[in-house]
């Protein structure tokens, strides 16, 4: 029965059923949700995002990187001052994605070449140096007040509220990096991904190059850190050096450890994560926020060392062990039939002339043979 259950899940038809379900009930809710809720899961979108790009650089090609939180806000200030001065909003996003993206490009090509310790030093440093650099720029960044920039407000054809609007902003925008990067991570890049994250000697071996692919995924990352700094903007319409600050980076890494490492539905955990836990632990006690994120991300790296996303894998595991080391039913002996042949099952020996002129075996002649 637990095979067929498998065998069930694993179809296409209803693996395509399921998403098109989900798909209708995330179209639905907001029209549905009061706002406060509406504008929760709008933040979990740009965050899940911020998560999905850690993820290329870190779930999939094993690169510690600790300033993802670096280009959303770096995102989030080519946002606001491209609204700022009028610019196209086309213009905007693409320039919020492109800039990440070449600032990641050249950390990467000096990062890349280094490993371990060494990276990770690297890509403290972009949230370090970020902060200062925000507060001293205060012509482009506002300075330690920070810069809004409002222009997510609904358009009057849609019939929306503005929290509506943003959460299908969100939604969209959000859809598609997702969409993307799985299609990434499913071929043959994503599969080099997984030979640098293994063994950069067997991926250079063969004929990967774990430099090539290295900064790809930085810069892949950055983009979509970038990504996720547009739809902040949308969601929150203002930022300021604060957004930059390192200990975001941090909040970011257990996102992605807590739902899952290398995992597209890791990373929308990690989006749940980063929102809704925070903001729990200040209810239940705002002087121990930090300890009880602590001791819940401890008790996952405990139970679920692959994240939340792995659980179903793991239940599985556990259900086959249990299914096979219970004892088989065991059956009633069964009566034998009594035999309708009265003759013996193996007859007498009445011939013994018979067996005197049986000829020798070959073995036999052989061994008597001079």
């Amino acid at each position: 029965m637990g095979a067929q259950k498998t065998g069930l899940l694993r179809t296409p038809w209803f693996q395509l059923t399921l998403a098109l379900v989900v798909v209708v009930l995330l179209v639905v809710a907001p029209l549905l949700l009061p706002i406060p809720v509406n504008q929760t899961l709008a933040r979990i979108g740009v965050f899940a995002v911020a998560v999905l790009g850690l993820n290329v650089i870190m779930g999939y090609t094993g690169q510690v990187s600790l300033g993802q939180i670096f280009f959303l806000g770096l995102g989030a200030y080519v946002t606001a001052y491209g609204v700022e001065n009028g610019w196209n909003i086309a213009l905007v996003f693409l320039a919020a994605v492109v800039i990440p993206g070449v600032v990641g490009l050249i950390v990467a090509l000096a990062a890349a070449r280094l490993g371990g310790l060494a990276i990770a030093m690297v890509t403290i440093a972009l949230p370090i140096i970020g902060v200062p650099l925000a507060k001293r720029l205060s012509d482009v960044t506002g300075g330690s007040q920070g810069i809004s920039a409002r222009f997510s407000s609904a358009p009057d054809w849609t019939g929306l509220a503005n929290d509506q609007w943003q959460y299908y902003l969100v939604l969209g925008i959000g859809g598609i990096s997702f969409l993307l990067v799985f299609n990434l991570v499913r071929g043959k890049y994503g599969r080099a991904f997984r030979i640098v994250k293994e063994n950069e000697a067997v991926a250079g071996a063969m004929g990967i190059s774990p430099y090539r692919y290295k900064v790809l995924a930085f810069t892949i990352a950055s983009m979509v850190g970038g990504v996720s700094g547009f739809l902040y903007m949308v969601v929150v319409q203002y930022t300021s050096p604060e957004t930059l600050a390192f200990h975001h980076s941090i909040s970011l890494l257990a996102a992605m450890v807590v739902g899952g490492a290398g995992s597209i539905i890791g990373s929308l955990i990690g989006g749940v994560y980063y929102v809704l836990v925070p903001n729990f632990t200040n209810e239940v006690a705002p002087t121990l926020t930090s300890l009880i994120q602590g001791a819940i991300l401890l008790l996952v790296l405990f139970i679920l060392p692959g994240g939340i996303a792995s659980l179903p894998r793991v239940l599985r595991r556990w259900t086959g062990r249990s299914s096979r080391s219970s004892p088989p039913a065991s059956s009633p002996p069964e009566a034998s039939a009594p035999s309708s042949d009265p003759s013996p099952s193996t007859p007498p020996n009445t011939s013994p002339s018979t067996s005197s002129t049986t000829p020798p075996s070959t073995a036999s002649v052989k061994e008597d043979s001079p």
